[in-house]
C-alpha cells in the first residue's frame, strides 16, 4: 500500500511562485512513475506532469516552461516547483503514483488572485 501526503498550496498572487511537496511511504519508491494533476473548480481533473521512474519528465503544455517537476528518492519526495503562476493555475493539485496498482493523495488547494 502506498500512502501520498501533499502540502505546499496556498494562496499567491498572479506572477508569483510556489513548491508543492508529495511525501510518499512504500518500500519501492524508486521504482514509482509519479505525477501531478490537477482540477479545477467546475472542470475535470487533468494531468500537469509525469516523472517516470528513471528520472524523464514530461509536461502538459499548460506546465511547460513554468512547472518543473522532481524526486527525491532518498527523501521519497515528490515535488512540483511553480512559477509565473496566473489565476487558471487555481485548483487542487494531486500527487500520483504508479507502482502495479494507481495510488492518490488527497490532494493541496493552490489559488492564484491578487
Amino acid at each position: 500500500q502506498v500512502q501520498l501526503v501533499e502540502s505546499g498550496g496556498g494562496l499567491v498572487q498572479p506572477g508569483g511562485s510556489l513548491r508543492l511537496s508529495c511525501a510518499a511511504s512504500g518500500s519501492m519508491f524508486s521504482a514509482y512513475a509519479m505525477g501531478w494533476y490537477r482540477q479545477a473548480p467546475g472542470k475535470q481533473r487533468e494531468w500537469v506532469a509525469t516523472i517516470a521512474s528513471s528520472g524523464r519528465t514530461s509536461y502538459a503544455d499548460s506546465a511547460k516552461g513554468r512547472f518543473t517537476i522532481s524526486k527525491d528518492n532518498a527523501k521519497m519526495m515528490l515535488y512540483l516547483q511553480m512559477n509565473s503562476l496566473n489565476p487558471e493555475d487555481t485548483a487542487i493539485y494531486y500527487c500520483k503514483a504508479v507502482y502495479v496498482n494507481t495510488y492518490w493523495g488527497r490532494g493541496t488547494q493552490v489559488s492564484v488572485s491578487s
